[in-house]
């Protein structure tokens, strides 16, 4: 989950590794946010909505956020009979996200500052490959991470909230985009890349208004510089 506001972004656990989606926002952002990680690798919707709270509280002394982003499906996904502690059924994983955006509404994180990212597509053939290198069978199949996506699109639709739509996207035109993937599951340099190029159009509509933490160089007063730093930070 990402978390966006004044002065504080949440982040997906890995979206902050070199050349992640995550650190590519927090350039783009600088000055205008602090950047906290609060991801947890291999979590689904299932144990996030038990841990929300903890995360994001009403009244935590955390600035009002103008973005958030649920990014969830590529465990849930996961088949019953080959993962069943990480797979969540389809219709718990569209209660689950719905109840996380009631959560945030609760705590004053209104739907039209919500973005919803569906699961990308899965390269079964690599991450087949990688199962096997772990000794178990191939747990995931893209046609069943795509009823994943289409589920999480419908929830953004129906709560009012933005969507990105990753699993589509990516397949566009029927592109090769094992490219995008590290070991057919989760997100490569160039993935991230992808992620990043689609999301920063969402996240700048909403972080347009955000001031710059304290003045440009140039900017402060030369004789008195007090006057141009002891503001409230706006320049």
């Amino acid at each position: 989950m990402t978390w966006i506001s004044g002065n504080r972004l949440f982040f997906l656990q890995f979206s902050f590794q070199q050349g992640g989606w995550g650190a590519s926002l927090a350039d783009m952002l600088v000055r205008k946010c602090d950047i906290l990680n609060r991801g947890f690798s291999g979590y689904n919707t299932r144990w996030a909505k038990i841990i929300l709270p903890r995360l994001v509280r009403k009244g935590s002394g955390l600035d009002s956020p103008v973005a958030v982003t649920i990014f969830f499906g590529a465990n849930d996904s996961a088949l019953k009979d080959e993962n069943p502690k990480q797979h969540v059924p389809l219709e718990e994983f569209v209660a689950n996200l719905r109840s996380m955006v009631r959560y945030l509404r609760s705590v004053d994180v209104p739907e039209g500052r919500l973005i919803l990212i569906t699961p990308p597509p899965l390269c079964e053939a690599a991450w087949a490959q990688e199962c096997l290198q772990q000794g178990c069978k191939l747990n995931r199949l893209n046609s069943v991470v795509g009823e994943y996506a289409r589920a999480c699109l419908q929830v953004a639709q129906d709560c009012g909230a933005d969507a990105l739509d990753l699993w589509t996207l990516m397949q566009k035109d029927g592109q090769d985009f094992s490219s995008y993937l590290s070991d057919g599951l989760h997100l490569s340099p160039k993935g991230n890349e992808f992620v990043f190029s689609h999301l920063w159009p969402l996240i700048e509509k909403k972080v347009s208004s955000l001031p710059f933490l304290l003045p440009y160089w140039r900017d402060i007063a030369e004789a008195r510089p007090e006057l141009s730093l002891l503001g409230d930070g706006d320049h």
